[in-house]
């Protein structure tokens, strides 16, 4: 056995740009991203990073804070290490002259959002955290570092139960293959399965497909989370407003200026993102209006330049005071199951960021702890794999799936199914029929050498809706992203996270078989 030499990573969002940027120089790193290095969702993201930053503060209420969003179903002791050990990294960066935003005094602003009990979530560029924080890390790349763009990872190599490599298509669509030590999984979630989504378009579900074709464990992917407010117009979202812009003092409202969260949760319109999404959308279900009043925000256009240039390019009049939303798919609770270190259940297998299912987020996740995630697991990752031994065969000669059955279902379809059927919520009727469509899907069998990318992603999509209703039709209760309609068993407005004193299950999906589900309901 000898120490591991060469480590391949898919995707470049934050959780990559975290491990790359902490992995040993004695490892030859290899980026690989389907499209440009700046497609992934960590570019896309407008709020911040939260951490227990000011003295006013502490991990303990920011830990409180995660639990109570995710609704009893958080890992704890993973919840502790993640808060604590992402307030030291977050205070590195402040440290490495990371240009969050700061007070006159030099010291960095911090926000409030929604679900948060105090002001702790750090911004830059106003709005643009997420293209700040990558920008800033990719300076950083050393020169171990291989990236490579449209190199678009396809499958994983897997000999004896164990992760070897990679499988990848280039521009002209030739078919590789490339071994390693490691492979790390960084390709986000699956936002592209629903019509209304936040997402970047590359993120297509590929990384949960492929750790699922080699074996891995999916857990927790009923859990789906909504953001409340994407601006809206002509029945088209356009893109994401912040969390942060009710943090500054906007709310909710109808088109004769009922305040509709009023009286519906004691944070009102900071309450946790699933209680909002499916306030808005109970309002729109009567034919009701939504929009964000920002009127209270001075110099709004100053504080979110990104969200006042999109509605300029919109053409939605701010100066209404008044912007049009609509709640859209945002991020995916599950994923592939991993531990602290982001091993999954494969050897020499890893996934970390929003493909990966730490507990972190438990039903429902806490505004601005994804880009803490990120940080974290990909660090923890590194640090990890650098002390591993590789005891893998590099003279294999790998072998690949040559022929792929691909359903013939337009990626439209599918989106129009899963939004009507497995959205904001959901109930056993409505998910058996979902099922139904998605297995009543016929297929062509296409060699690996013509399969195309859309060919590929569409066969991912497809497999994926299928892992998620399954484990959406077991779940028989309300939990967080997870409402059903025919099990409402639990009152957002009255409940409390210390009313939760039993052990909540996870459900565990791997080769189309149920092999775990444990929980209780709330009575």
């Amino acid at each position: 056995m000898s120490s591991i030499k060469k480590v391949i990573v898919v995707g470049s969002g934050i959780a990559a740009l975290s491990f790359v940027n902490t992995i040993s120089e004695n490892c030859q790193v290899i980026m690989m991203t389907k499209k440009q290095f700046s497609s992934s969702n960590s570019m896309l993201a407008q709020g911040g990073i939260a951490a227990a930053f000011s003295a006013h503060d502490s991990v303990d209420q920011h830990v409180q804070d995660t639990l109570a969003a995710g609704c009893g179903h958080n890992d704890d002791k993973t919840v502790q290490e993640i808060v604590r050990h992402g307030k030291d990294l977050v205070k590195k960066l402040v440290e490495e002259g990371c240009p969050f935003d700061r007070d006159e005094t030099g010291i960095p602003q911090l926000g409030k959002e929604g679900a948060h009990t105090t002001h702790r979530i750090l911004h830059a560029g106003g709005d643009q955290t997420g293209k700040t924080l990558v920008q800033f890390l990719k300076g950083k790349l050393g020169s171990h570092i291989y990236v490579y763009e449209n190199h678009h990872v396809m499958d994983l190599l897997v000999h004896e139960g164990v992760c070897t490599g990679v499988v990848w298509k280039d521009e002209k669509g030739h078919v590789h293959t490339m071994t390693a030590d490691a492979v790390v999984l960084s390709t986000g979630g699956c936002g592209s399965l629903y019509e209304t989504n936040t997402n970047d378009p590359s993120v297509t579900g590929d990384g949960l497909m492929m750790a699922y074709r080699a074996g891995a464990q999916l857990v927790d992917l009923e859990f789906v989370q909504f953001h409340p407010t994407l601006l809206t117009t002509s029945g088209k979202a356009i893109g994401l407003v912040s969390e942060a812009v009710r943090g500054e003092g906007a709310y909710l409202e109808d088109e004769s200026g009922r305040r509709i969260m009023k009286g519906i949760h004691p944070q009102s319109d900071l309450a946790p993102r699933d209680v909002v999404a499916r306030t808005i959308f109970h309002e729109q279900q009567l034919g009701h209006s939504i929009y964000l009043n920002i009127r209270d925000i001075p110099r709004f256009s100053a504080r979110f330049p990104a969200i006042a240039s999109m509605c300029q390019r919109a053409g939605v009049d701010m100066a209404s005071g008044r912007l049009p939303v609509s709640p859209g798919m945002h991020f995916l609770m599950g994923g592939i199951k991993v531990n602290e270190h982001g091993e999954t259940t494969v050897p020499s297998l890893f996934a970390i960021g929003e493909a990966a299912c730490t507990g972190l987020h438990g039903a429902n996740r806490l505004a601005s702890n994804s880009l803490l995630e990120g940080l974290v697991l990909g660090n923890n990752a590194a640090r990890y794999i650098e002390r591993l031994q590789t005891w893998q065969d590099k003279k294999l000669a790998p072998s690949i799936q040559e022929v792929w059955s691909v359903p013939t279902v337009s990626l439209a379809q599918l989106r129009k199914w899963m939004t009507a059927y497995a959205a904001i919520v959901r109930d056993e009727k409505g998910l058996q029929t979902l099922l139904d469509h998605l297995e009543q899907v016929s297929f062509q069998q296409i060699n690996v050498k013509n399969i195309t990318n859309e060919q590929i992603e569409i066969t991912n999509q497809w497999a994926l809706a299928i892992c998620l209703v399954k484990s959406a039709l077991l779940r028989t209760e309300s939990r967080g992203g997870h409402y059903r309609t025919d099990y409402p068993n639990r009152h957002d407005a009255s409940w409390r996270a210390k009313q939760i004193v039993h052990e909540q299950g996870h459900i565990y999906i791997v080769k189309n078989e149920r092999i775990g589900a444990k929980w209780n309901v709330y009575s």
